[in-house]
């Protein structure tokens, strides 16, 4: 890329998983790629170092508690900070912003992201829940707008390149890919029993607590079918979840004469986030590459929904629409908060999701302040069924 073909970036979440990640590839092409905002909930310290850094035009931290020492940090390096969720809406408006990439965890990352369509900017998506809970509404603004989605999740960004060159032959259907996590193999009583300290240690991925959390109880992968109907405009009957415990194959296309794709490589994020911010380059990397010496064999097998129900209530949700995946999104974040605090067993998330898929209310065509609404009544529903206060939810 030349310097009028400089990609100017805004990194929301840049001190998570993602979000740093992100960073290592635009440190490593700089002639590629600028950064124009970083963005934070409570990592003060690691945004100051990455502002430093990388120079933004504007940083914007969520905890007010911490707003004040940011900016005195960096008032002198010409470096404007803001605070709050309102601010983080706003700069994703910058003019000067070509790509946002989002990488804030769960709901949070909705109306920033509604936000940045609006103003017309394309979206790296790392944030599967902004098309979980309002996939609809997130999808037409894109259209109406002409903003391109693109997908950062690794078994999206797989299918994505995929259909490079086939957008216009007909999907038969789809397979994501699941390692199985470090459950696979368990029965449903072990399963159930699973200890935190065994549920965050994945096999071949370095995620966050919350997705880690997931992927364990395999939420994770019934969200990215959610996901995966909306970015690729899909019925639920043409996406299918198998496992595949060595996490080289990221995800298969099957088209309508039968033939497959599959998109293959070491288990590495990086790969997905550059593909993402350079599309349709693809810029040379020093990336560790695959090697069929080193896997005598590429297996797959059926993912068990007995031991991992939360398969069965995502697909359930997709099929029935309007904020049934909503409530599915905000029920399990709160499970999985209380289930990091100690207030429940691993196998009480997939029930307290499916209580409130039972009793919230359903709204069969919602517009989007439903959708904020159906969350708060979701988790007020859900840690009163805990037994939790808003504060002791929170991981």
């Amino acid at each position: 890329m030349n310097e009028k073909s400089l990609r100017h970036i805004a990194v929301l979440g840049s001190t998570g998983s993602i979000g740093t990640q992100t960073l290592d590839v635009i440190r490593a092409n700089p002639d590629a790629f600028r950064v124009e905002v970083l963005t934070a909930a409570r990592n003060a310290d690691l945004l100051k170092a990455q502002a430093l850094e990388f120079r933004p035009n504007a940083v914007v931290i969520g905890d007010p508690d911490q707003y004040a020492g940011l900016k005195d940090a960096l008032f002198a390096e010409g470096i404007k900070v803001y605070c709050g969720e309102d601010a983080l809406c706003e700069v994703t408006e910058m003019e000067d912003i070509d790509i946002v990439l989002t990488a804030l965890v769960g709901f949070a990352g909705l109306k920033p992201t509604m936000r940045a369509i609006a103003a017309g900017k394309h979206i790296a998506l790392a944030n599967k829940e902004t098309l979980v809970v309002a996939g609809d509404l997130v999808t037409r603004a894109a259209k109406e707008k002409g903003v391109n989605i693109y997908p950062v999740d690794s078994e999206h960004s797989a299918i994505f390149q995929c259909l490079a060159g086939e957008f216009h032959n007909p999907i038969e259907k789809i397979y994501l890919t699941a390692s199985g996590g470090p459950f696979r193999g368990k029965s449903k009583n072990e399963v159930y029993h699973a200890k935190r300290e065994d549920a965050l240690k994945h096999p071949n991925w370095d995620m966050g607590a919350k997705i880690t959390i997931d992927s364990a109880s395999m939420m994770n992968k019934g969200l990215e079918m959610i996901e995966a109907k909306w970015l690729f405009g899909l019925r639920p009957e043409q996406i299918d979840v198998i496992v595949h415990p060595q996490s080289i194959v990221h995800s298969i296309v099957q088209f309508c004469d039968g033939s497959m794709k599959a998109q293959m490589g070491l288990p590495d994020m990086k790969l997905p986030i550059q593909y993402a911010l350079a599309y349709p380059d693809r810029l040379k990397s020093d990336f560790p590459r695959f090697d069929f010496k080193d896997f005598a064999a590429l297996t797959f097998e059926q993912p068990d929904r007995e031991a991992f129900p939360n398969l069965v209530l995502a697909h359930d949700a997709m099929c029935r629409g309007g904020n049934a995946p909503c409530i599915l999104n905000a029920a399990n974040e709160v499970a999985v908060a209380a289930f990091l605090n100690g207030s429940i067993p691993f196998g009480k998330m997939p029930e307290i999701t499916e209580d409130a898929l039972a009793h919230v209310s359903f709204v069969k065509e919602p517009a989007q302040e439903d959708y904020f609404e159906t969350d708060r009544e979701t988790r007020r529903y859900c840690e009163a069924r805990i037994g939790l206060t808003p504060q002791t939810a929170k991981p």
